[in-house]
């Protein structure tokens, strides 16, 4: 049988011929909008586009070529991507633009397909995305007033912007590249700040770097109120609505900003994000493509968020408020599910765009197989406690009030602070955080024994035992920073004092943790087994420990087609941080929901030498030292990730996704 490598080569070589001649022509194309026609002209030709919404920060690019593919095969003729400064710039200055962070490779992907791509480099670009795509290190500015003119801001905008947009201006239309058009900012108009001068300021780096032909665009919601900040002359003014809009007002709105010109929605909704603790969102096939007709009759043009919603890998997911992560899964009910398969609501959008468009012939690139693996035996490796010198090497910042993680420089993931009781708690006394300090959430232990969990939202206290001197450690994870509206500055840690029977706690303990490169090297582990027995085997009714379990296993290599992509779940375990290989997976949080399992991509697993499959367990894992009993996880090949929630508090506040 034709491997599904080969089938899309196969593909690629009949699609490629009207590509290849373009970067020739570069000279004689143009993209422009027509006011008199009010539409677009491309090498003079009326123009509409019909795109869909990919990120490549998203889909591994092992797949980049395959979830292309199928969405030309349904009839699009351009894609839209958001560009993250955070994903690209983690630290100042140090810039990531090779391999999964190669994005002028995934446009000449698009390019080659014939794909023309609609282009939103920020710097803000919300997109449920850890801080909206702005790095965390903007907060080392402690007063920083983000998405303004404040000067800190700008300047670093400025610095960004001088590294990735001459990057974009060989890929522009004009230049001989697939980009059409390019976004400044991102619904600033439902920002609280409404700074015209951070506009006009974007709007003249952008085209002193593209130039002055680029297309330039703006996008909000289709309210008047959000229009009127988010608008700036000399920027297209574009709207965005979900199925459940009125399509006429929502255009007469874009009309009141821009009499003339192309009528354009820019982000219609196929679905909708998820939060941890809240059922899984779906919009009904049914009316995303009736609405997908009704805005293709009247001539508009249309970009379908998402078209292929893809994976927060690592620690990327963003959070809205009051205080809501999202789930590692953003499948957004897309017609590409987040594994790139087919679904129901890809064919029906397909069916609509080919009453008004030629859609491609011939065959469209499979679902990619999955495989179930089975059971895999976990073996408890060590606590982070008794892990600290393997994860934090270089020893704690010491202070006499707690440091955020900003301050100490660790951007995601996990940081452990540590004190002593100053009095004894034989009773059970207050822990508090009386300012909720605590982003986002505390695992608490004291001498070796769980306490239980401090968040951010609910649990802002807790009664503890130990007695006077004991160490007293929070082990603290930022659960993903928010990305919408006016809290995206959003400090991680304990960001507050916390008190012990209305006592401050003083003299900490600050243990960053690089879990990362210590998860990569789990060989240098064995080196220090010393038995913890008496402590840190010690765990109360509902809590473990947060502690470290790995297992391995192994896909025969002499099956062909192996391996093929899977999904791991977490029968009896809590809430933790997978890694398989090496490679951070993401959260799982079966306890919650909905989401059950986690995309495994086929291109992380090998079959030269057995899998390594690293898990932090935070809260409580399904085995015990003694007596001994095993952990397990399980391949499967099907997702869950609409799993019954066993978490509503915030169900009232979830957004309305035909609103």
């Amino acid at each position: 049988m034709l491997g599904v490598e080969r089938i899309l080569s196969l593909w690629l070589v009949s699609l490629l011929p009207g590509t290849a001649r373009s970067f020739r022509n570069a000279s004689q194309k143009t993209f422009e909008i027509d006011y008199n026609h009010n539409c677009f002209r491309k090498d003079g030709q009326p123009f509409r586009y019909i795109s869909g919404s990919i990120h490549y920060f998203r889909v591994p690019r092992f797949y980049w070529q395959d979830r292309l593919l199928k969405m030309k095969m349904a009839g699009l003729n351009a894609i839209q991507i958001y560009v993250p400064w955070n994903f690209h710039e983690p630290q100042p200055g140090q810039y990531q633009f090779s391999e999964e962070h190669d994005v002028e490779h995934f446009i000449q992907l698009a390019h080659e397909l014939g794909l023309l791509v609609i282009l939103r480099p920020g710097p803000y670009i919300c997109a449920e995305w850890e801080m909206g795509g702005l790095p965390a290190w903007l907060l080392e500015k402690e007063n920083i007033v983000l998405r303004s003119s404040d000067p800190d801001y700008l300047a670093a905008v400025d610095t960004w912007l001088g590294v990735i947009l001459p990057k974009m201006k060989p890929l522009l239309y004009q230049n001989g590249g697939p980009i059409i058009t390019v976004q400044v900012e991102n619904e600033y108009g439902s920002y609280f700040s409404c700074d015209y001068d951070y506009l006009r300021f974007l709007q003249k780096r952008f085209h002193y770097h593209l130039g002055n032909d680029v297309v330039l665009f703006t996008t909000d919601g289709e309210m008047e109120k959000l229009m009127q900040c988010g608008a700036l002359q000399g920027l297209y003014a574009t709207v965005d609505f979900g199925p459940g809009a009125n399509i006429t007002k929502a255009f007469l709105i874009q009309r009141k900003y821009e009499p003339k010109g192309p009528l354009i929605n820019s982000e219609f909704y196929t679905g909708w994000l998820d939060h941890w603790g809240q059922p899984h969102s779906t919009v009904k096939t049914e009316v995303v493509a009736s609405s997908l007709q009704d805005i293709l009759a009247r001539g508009a043009n249309v970009n379908l968020y998402m078209f292929i919603g893809g994976t927060n890998f690592g620690y990327w997911n963003g959070a809205n408020m009051p205080y809501q992560p999202q789930p590692t899964s953003y499948d957004y009910d897309a017609p590409l599910s987040e594994a790139g398969d087919l679904t129901e609501k890809y064919f029906a959008v397909r069916d609509v765009i080919r009453k008004f468009e030629k859609v491609p012939e011939g065959p469209i690139p499979p679902s990619t197989p999955k495989f179930a693996y089975g059971k895999v035996a976990l073996k408890k490796l060590k606590t982070v406690e008794e892990a600290l010198n393997i994860l934090c090497p270089a020893g704690p910042v010491k202070s006499l009030y707690p440091l955020t993680f900003i301050q100490v420089k660790q951007y995601f993931g996990f940081v452990l602070y540590r004190t002593t009781l100053p009095e004894d708690c034989s009773e059970p006394t207050p822990l508090s955080s009386p300012r909720r300090g605590v982003h986002d959430r505390a695992y608490v232990s004291v001498d070796g024994v769980p306490q239980g969990v401090l968040d951010r939202n609910y649990v802002t206290t807790l009664n503890i035992t130990g007695k006077a001197g004991a160490t007293l450690d929070l082990l603290v994870e930022n659960m993903g920073r928010v990305n919408y509206g006016y809290y995206i500055n959003d400090y991680k840690g304990l960001i507050s004092n916390l008190t012990l029977n209305s006592s401050i706690l003083t003299d900490w303990m600050i243990f960053p943790l690089d879990i990362e490169n210590a998860v990569y090297h789990l060989g240098a582990w064995h080196g220090n087994n010393r038995s913890y027995r008496s402590k840190a085997c010690a765990h109360s009714s509902n809590y473990t420990l947060p502690a470290f379990y790995v297992g391995n296993f192994s896909i025969p290599s002499g099956i062909p087609d192996l391996p093929q992509d899977t999904f791991i779940q977490f029968p009896g375990w809590t809430k933790g941080q997978v890694w398989i290989n090496g490679f951070n997976l993401g959260r799982y949080w079966p306890a919650r929901g909905p989401q059950v399992t986690l995309f495994v991509p086929r291109h992380i697993l090998v079959t030269s030498a057995p899998n390594t499959i690293a898990v932090l367990e935070l809260e409580r894992a399904p085995c015990s030292a003694d007596p001994p009993e095993p952990c397990t996880v399980e391949f499967v090949d099907k997702p869950v990730i609409s799993a019954a929630v066993t978490y509503s508090h915030l169900l009232q506040h979830q957004p309305n996704p035909d609103s």
